[in-house]
């Protein structure tokens, strides 16, 4: 049996922070001052980091910027599927 996280909870998982980090982004573009405001945005920006790392390691990368974290092989992920196939989003 695998230990590896499912694919599609993981998604939704990266969405859902994601929907949150760009709300709060959106609301700082009008209260920059808000310090509540701006560690919220840290911390959740730091979660879908780490999502997205985490999603990186077990399926490829969803951005360029986890591309390192996704292959031992150069460019190998390109083979896997991608996240719009098989029903994934």
């Amino acid at each position: 049996m695998s230990s590896q996280p499912n694919r599609k909870e993981m998604l939704s998982i990266i969405n859902e922070i994601s929907f949150t980090v760009v709300d709060t982004q959106l609301y700082l573009d009008t209260h920059p001052c808000d310090n509540e405001a701006i560690a919220y945005f840290e911390q959740f920006s730091s979660m879908r980091n780490q999502a997205l790392k985490e999603f990186a390691e077990c399926y490829g990368p969803l951005t360029i910027d986890t591309a390192v974290y996704a292959c031992n092989e150069r460019w190998s992920w390109v083979n896997d599927p991608w996240p719009w196939q098989e029903g994934g989003c």
